[in-house]
């Protein structure tokens, strides 16, 4: 194997495209790629608890987060008990005050939900929907997403000029972050994993499975409607409450 294809072999193992014919191919390009890929791939557990705090505190601090004593703060502590330590997990909840019909997990156990999903949800729909998120931190999504988000753009600068050392992200850094974490749509195999996650859940709390599938059901029938949220970033309910209602048997 010449030096061109050995690098080739290095390049796709990390994750960069060599698509298109060799005489195009960016060598430079290619090799500062892998280097911001090879870097953000070694970020400590430390480092994404630092910038997943950081993102935590920007988005906390940007929405009316519910008040333990409220309707929505009460409820989440009911369906969330024994929860902040779970599966290996540490998970920190909190309701952001907004119509939207949404959620999200970060790597390091944020999970954040919307009133606006709780507004149209069961108690065990919004279980199912804690598991799932849930599910993208147990199976490394949310990291896995971080990591790529600072191998690109203006965090991978932040990241480089700080030899990864959980650099403090300024605000326009933070918000490239969250439309890469957060905003961005998971594929679909992710959705499967974190949904399967979601069924176990249900299954070992004794909670009703059935509400795996009758969320998604809700959703896709928010499909297309302006506070849908969940469906830009959680793609295809209606086949995945399909394959749901195949596991409950």
């Amino acid at each position: 194997m010449n030096r061109r294809d050995m690098l080739r072999q290095c390049l796709l193992a990390l994750g960069v495209s060599m698509a298109g014919p060799v005489s195009a191919f960016d060598l430079g390009r290619a090799i500062g790629a892998a280097k911001d890929l090879a870097g953000a791939a070694t970020l400590s557990d430390e480092d994404i608890a630092n910038y997943c705090a950081q993102l935590r505190d920007e988005q906390d601090a940007q929405h009316e987060v519910a008040p333990a004593g409220s309707k929505y703060g009460k409820r989440l502590t009911k369906l969330t008990q024994g929860l902040d330590t779970h599966d290996g997990m540490k998970l920190n909840f909190a309701v952001y005050m907004t119509e939207e019909v949404n959620a999200f997990a970060m790597a390091d156990g944020t999970v954040r939900l919307y009133s606006g999903l709780m507004d149209k949800m069961s108690d065990d729909e919004i279980r199912y929907v804690v598991g799932h998120e849930m599910g993208h931190v147990k199976s490394g999504h949310s990291r896995k997403r971080m990591q790529v988000a600072m191998a690109s753009g203006g965090l991978r600068e932040a990241l480089a000029a700080s030899g990864g050392d959980q650099a403090a992200l300024a605000d326009s850094q933070l918000g490239e972050l969250f439309e890469k974490v957060v905003r961005a749509q998971h594929s679909q195999g992710n959705e499967n994993e974190a949904d399967d996650y979601a069924m176990a859940f249900m299954k070992k709390k004794s909670y009703d499975p059935q509400a795996c599938v009758t969320a998604l059901e809700k959703l896709d029938a928010m499909s297309g409607g302006r506070d849908s949220s969940w469906l830009s970033t959680h793609p295809a309910p209606k086949e995945r409450a399909a394959r749901m209602r195949a596991q409950l048997a």
